[in-house]
């Protein structure tokens, strides 16, 4: 049996920055990328959030680096899907391509992914005028027209942070009313900057090389309108990509997320959580980066506790 010190289930900041910790740590871990390696970082163009690129880096050329850094200090990284876990007993094992792997402890880094709208040219136009993150992207629509889709807190959040940046912004809701907290809908309801549409769902986003528009059509009365914007908002939540560890380990129930208990520590002795398969709050590169971290010194230390 090739046992390891331990297996890190994900990549993207929290993933490749356990890694890191972890090999220079002489864990020699192994990460399973995942289906989509460096997490959704991957599907953003440029970010200027991240401390340490003063003229901002792609999302993807930042996850290069990260995964350079991992390598670099001994991280055996492949490039496939965990396809199930058993944690019942130790070590675990983690299964993939048909194959066991065996670890004394497991980190758990497999992130989230939005919820989009599931329209063709959403797709499209993803990186080019489509986000899930304003606080991610907002910058880039300084003085521009911007539409935010969605009805709950983080929606009406977005609106509010965006119309300190924007020229205006257009809240559209499929429903007659919002489902986000009062204080939202107030603050949200009296911000001159912020136009609300009710009754309303987007049917198709328009543009050439970036947005330029989108296509409404009111749920009542069928009809369609287009209103021009540069930039779409989708703030109709993120799930957490969880499933192949329910019954394995304890998850919040209404969304998912991964229990935590004293930081980065599971519901089972020795797995541990770094990212957004725990944090539904922040979902910011730098602070899952941040539990990454945490999460191969706690590993570490459960190693050297427990050997």
């Amino acid at each position: 049996m090739n046992l390891r010190d331990l297996i890190i289930i994900g990549s993207g900041p929290s993933g490749y920055t356990a890694a890191i910790y972890a090999a220079r740590a002489q864990l020699n871990p192994i990460v399973f990328t995942g289906k989509e390696p460096g997490g959704q970082l991957t599907s953003t163009t440029e970010v200027e959030n991240f401390p340490g690129f003063p003229n901002g880096v792609t999302g993807p050329d930042l996850m290069k680096l990260f995964r350079a850094q991992a390598e670099k200090f001994g991280a055996e990284i492949i490039d496939s899907s965990v396809d199930s876990v058993d944690f019942g007993s130790k070590p675990f094992k983690i299964f993939s391509s048909g194959q066991e792997y065996n670890a004394k402890t497991v980190i758990i880094a497999t992130g989230a992914s939005a919820n989009w709208l599931g329209l063709e040219s959403e797709a499209r136009f993803r990186g080019r005028g489509v986000s899930s993150c304003a606080t991610c992207d907002g910058f880039f629509f300084k003085g521009k027209d911007v539409v935010v889709v969605g009805g709950g807190d983080v929606a009406l959040g977005d609106a509010l942070f965006l119309s300190k940046i924007a020229n205006s912004v257009k809240i559209i809701h499929r429903r007659d009313c919002f489902r986000a907290s009062d204080i939202m809908q107030k603050r949200a309801k009296e911000n001159e900057k912020i136009e609300i549409i009710f009754n309303s769902e987007v049917f198709e986003i328009k543009g050439g090389l970036s947005v330029s528009g989108v296509v409404v059509k009111n749920n009542k009365t069928q009809e369609t309108s287009e209103i021009l914007c540069n930039g779409v908002f989708v703030a109709i939540g993120h799930s957490p990509n969880t499933s192949i560890f329910k019954g394995q380990i304890e998850l919040e129930e209404k969304m998912g997320y991964i229990k935590t208990f004293e930081q980065t520590k599971t519901s089972i002795d020795g797995v541990f959580v770094a990212g957004d398969a725990a944090d539904y709050k922040y979902r910011q590169a730098i602070t899952a980066a941040g539990s990454g971290c945490m999460a191969a010194l706690d590993a570490e230390k459960w190693i050297e506790e427990n050997n």
